[in-house]
Order: structure tokens, then sequence, then C-alpha cells
């Protein structure tokens, strides 16, 4: 796979935190169906991880917890991204024997499926295409589709070793329900520095640093003028951007200010994924932490 979109200089995602409503049974989910271990736990919170050092993803269960309700904003769908189509044959394999729904689609830039966790909250599994296949338009808008996939042509390249995520997976992107895009789009591009590489008519744009064909998805398509759910509701409870280095950081956070967004010292724990350095929220009340700890 394109491997250097997950690493510095880019802004990248590289960890997704989850609120559950049992974490017992979303631990078992998260180990039985997709493929983690538990890095680190306490009563409620547990830090996930593939490789038993580093995590991509945490869970936090809230008490007297809310189901997802339908015009709210927040997540639309985390997504992993694995390292070969391999790989993916496997991860699909071994679903099948475990009799999971999925949802697929191949969106030329990659294939992916699409699963649900016990609360609702959205998980895409995918690979990448190799970059020289992507089509770009001009130097900007990137060739994105979504087509039927070819389900048993990546389970043909599997050779049946499914033992949990592969070493080098990684959080390859997050995909966002919004409230309003133009205001979402402006606060991506011109506080954090995100370029837009394609859009999906007016409810549906997609984000990245270094010509990857996205970091970030952002639609409105159930959330179109929806309020951030309560705080104790499953869902999205924040995500963390990798900054290049402290001049980065600090100009993001004066351009947060400037645009009016409030900037807090982040202290979070369990710590995941390294250092934070601060936070805010979006338009839409998501949490996104910075950090400069990162490949």
């Amino acid at each position: 796979m394109p491997t250097h979109f997950h690493k510095k200089p880019n802004m990248y995602v590289s960890h997704v935190q989850i609120k559950v409503s049992n974490l017992d049974r979303s631990i078992e989910y998260y180990k039985d169906i997709i493929g983690f271990d538990v890095l680190v736990q306490d009563e409620k919170t547990a830090v996930l991880t593939f490789d038993g050092r580093t995590s991509i993803l945490s869970l936090e269960q809230v008490d007297n917890a809310q189901p997802l309700a339908g015009g709210q904003t927040g997540l639309y769908h985390f997504a992993i991204l694995l390292p070969t189509r391999k790989d993916l044959g496997n991860f699909i394999q071994h679903i099948a024997q475990k009799n999971v729904r999925i949802g697929a689609g191949d969106h030329h830039v990659s294939e992916a499926l699409y699963l649900y966790d016990p609360d609702g909250n959205g998980i895409e599994v995918y690979i990448d295409r190799p970059e020289d296949e992507w089509i770009w338009y001009g130097d900007s808008t990137v060739h994105m589709v979504t087509e039927q996939l070819n389900i048993q042509s990546i389970m043909a390249d599997g050779d049946g070793q499914w033992n949990g995520l592969p070493e080098g997976t990684v959080m390859g992107h997050i995909h966002l329900s919004v409230s309003d895009l133009a205001n979402t789009e402006k606060f991506y591009t011109e506080a954090l520095g995100f370029e837009v590489v394609c859009r999906f008519g007016m409810q549906a744009l997609f984000i990245s640093t270094g010509k990857y064909h996205h970091h970030i998805g952002l639609n409105t398509w159930n959330s179109e003028g929806g309020k951030k759910a309560p705080a104790n509701s499953v869902g999205l409870k924040s995500f963390t951007l990798v900054l290049d280095n402290a001049e980065q950081a600090e100009q993001i956070k004066k351009n947060l200010t400037a645009m009016g967004a409030i900037v807090e010292q982040y202290e979070g724990a369990p710590k995941f994924g390294g250092a934070q350095l601060f936070s805010t929220e979006d338009p839409s009340g998501i949490r996104i932490i910075f950090t400069l700890e990162g490949e």
C-alpha cells in the first residue's frame, strides 16, 4: 500500500476514540471480529492494539448510554487501512466464517468493506490501490466512485491465514457527519490546512494533505443542520491528528483562535499515540486532538 500518506510531513488521523454502552461486549467484538488486542484496560476504558505497542483505536464506556440518533453530527465511519490485498482477502474469509453482515464498495482508489459495531458505530476496513492507478483531474481532484466490489477476486488473493490485524495496519481515514458543509470546509481548509480533493454534489467532500485520496470525509447526508450528540451518547468522542512540527502547531492555534474556535490544552487519560498538544471542536462539535507524536 502507499505508506507515505500516513507519515510526516502529512497531517493524518492516527487515533480514534469511540464511546460505547458496554465495554466488555465491545472488546469482544473488536477482538473477535476486527482483530485487535487489548493494550491497556480499566473499568471504563480500553486501548486497543494490533502490534502490542501502538494504538489506533480506544473505547470508553459511558454511563446511561444513549443510542445513536438520526440528525446528529459525529462519526459516519472510521477506516482501518490494511497493508495488502491478501490481508483484505483473509479478513473477508474470516468475517464470512463469523457470519458478519457487511457492505462493500469499489472506490477506484480503494477497495472497502463496511461494518457496524454493537452500538452502531461505523467501521470501514479497506486497502488502497497502487497510487499510480489513481486518476487525477488536473492537480486537484481525484477520481472516486462507488461501484460493486469484486469480493471473489479479493478472497482469491487471501491464503486463509487471518491472525488479527497485521503489522503495518494504520487508521486510514475518518468520515464525519457534519451539520453545514460550507462552514466545515472553511474550518478544515483555512484553519487546519487540508485540501479538498473530491466533491460529491453539495452534500459531501473529501480532504487530504500530500495528495492522498482522503484523510477525512465530510458529509451532511443524515446530519444537515444537526446538533452534536449528547455527552452520554455512544459514537465518536474524539480523533487525533498528527502535526509535523511545533511551528505548524502554533500556526493552527492562531488560525483557530482567529476563527473563533476555542483551543484547549488536552489532558487525555489513558494516553495513546503520544503526547497531546491541544484540542478544539470543529463547527459540528466534533472533538479534534492535535499531537506531534507520529511517524
